[in-house]
């Protein structure tokens, strides 16, 4: 009794360790709440030491440096809890795939009043049996990296939505093979047992074999387009912190993605049709119509192309030297902040503090690290399309290139820009 009021006190409301996923969950929690209030302390000007007070450099150093430090100890904290998150979150996988079971024991009653039970609900219910054991024991060989989840996780720790499609039509052709499985092995009249064999032709279930060869080849040829577009420096790809449901229809920055969404939306509809015909005739795959398949073909072809589509290598377009109100035009010299425009300096989902530190910016031979210049509510350097740096003292006068490396690892192209003395 003793040891579990004691644990209970450990990893109760206030824990903050590491070691529990209530732990995990609350330390980063508190975390984000103290950067937060950290980061609009120093936007209000607030905070600051004495030492570095008088020199506007010195004090935006200072304060980009101390936020960059508070970020990386809330990107720990964060790594932490995904990966409490994903340890715990198989067995809520598990209570997913049970709780379906559940759910078609209870329809299969409900639609056999009056009707009667018949040889296909009890085929159907031990198809579901079946595959419900089959990603229970997925779920616990993947328990620490997500359950049944874990195979519909990309590289980028995200939930892939091309992954998450041909999951569902694969779930549905395996439980409508085991549902003509179970029926023949209980029927014992030959006429029937020729018509469940029929029910497995070519013929009959085209449709949904087209889409189901269609939707895995996309899903492999996705992850191999996103593949080479990264390692051609043509995409940038951060990582997530956790997978999240809301992967399947947003993209990597979390805004809203018409080419997922509509991937989706098809996919749920048509699964919705088949699995109605499934249910109306249990004799054969289901028979789904060519006006749905190339619908999902279509989908599937407008997701693929919307995948090999996006992003695009950042860009520097111009350098200017940075000027303040009242101070007056010159060129650039040691010292003095110089503005780069352009674009896709940000990554999509990079829009953290501990990415934003991440980012460089190469002056000559000198590596200058991009300073966090926190607003409320943000920071406004560095942004997708500008970045303020500082000209070291150790650049040497005379023409020099400048290139940003942003925190996905690319490089931008070259500007030269000349610096006097």
């Amino acid at each position: 009794m003793a040891v579990q009021v004691a644990r209970e006190g450990a990893h109760g409301g206030g824990c903050t360790c590491g070691g529990c996923p209530h732990g995990a969950r609350e330390g980063h929690r508190r975390a984000v709440a103290a950067f937060l209030a950290r980061r609009d302390e120093l936007a209000a000007g607030q905070g600051l030491p004495a030492a570095v007070a008088h020199s506007a450099g010195a004090s935006r150093q200072w304060v980009s440096d101390e936020l960059a430090q508070s970020a990386r100890d809330v990107a720990e904290r964060g790594r932490s809890e995904g990966e409490a998150w994903r340890r715990c979150l198989w067995t809520r996988t598990l209570g997913v795939v049970w709780g379906a079971c559940g759910v078609l024991l209870l329809a299969q009653a409900l639609t056999a009043i009056g009707a009667g039970w018949t040889a296909a609900r009890t085929a159907g219910l031990l198809a579901a049996l079946v595959v419900g054991g089959l990603l229970t024991g997925a779920a616990y060989l993947h328990r620490e990296r997500g359950g049944v989840l874990a195979p519909l996780i990309g590289e980028d720790n995200r939930l892939s939505t091309s992954r998450v499609v041909a999951a569902c039509w694969v779930l549905l052709v395996v439980f409508s093979v085991l549902v003509l499985a179970g029926r023949l092995a209980v029927t014992s009249r030959r006429g029937e047992r020729d018509e469940l064999i029929a029910g497995l032709e070519l013929g009959r279930a085209a449709g949904v074999v087209t889409v189901l060869a269609v939707v895995c080849a996309v899903a492999v040829l996705v992850r191999r387009v996103v593949g080479l577009r990264v390692l051609g420096q043509r995409l940038q790809k951060v990582p997530a912190v956790r997978p999240r449901a809301a992967d399947a229809l947003t993209d990597d920055a979390g805004r809203g993605s018409f080419t997922d969404t509509q991937c989706v939306l098809v996919t749920a509809v048509v699964v919705t049709f088949a699995a109605v015909r499934l249910a109306r005739r249990p004799e054969q795959l289901p028979d789904l119509p060519w006006g749905l398949a190339v619908l999902v073909l279509v989908s599937a072809v407008t997701y693929l192309a919307g995948k090999y589509s996006e992003g695009g290598r950042p860009v520097i377009l111009s350098v200017v030297r940075a000027r303040e109100v009242g101070d007056l035009d010159a060129p650039i010299r040691t010292g003095d902040d110089i503005e780069i425009r352009g674009a896709g300096f940000v990554p999509p989902g990079a829009g953290g503090a501990d990415r934003l530190a991440r980012m460089v910016v190469r002056i000559g031979a000198v590596h200058v690290h991009v300073p966090l210049v926190p607003v409320p509510g943000g920071f406004s350097n560095p942004a997708d399309t500008t970045l303020t740096v500082p000209v070291p003292v150790d650049v040497e006068p005379g023409r020099v290139d400048v290139q940003v490396i942003t925190a996905a690892g690319l490089e931008t192209n070259r500007v030269t820009i000349d610096v006097t003395d």
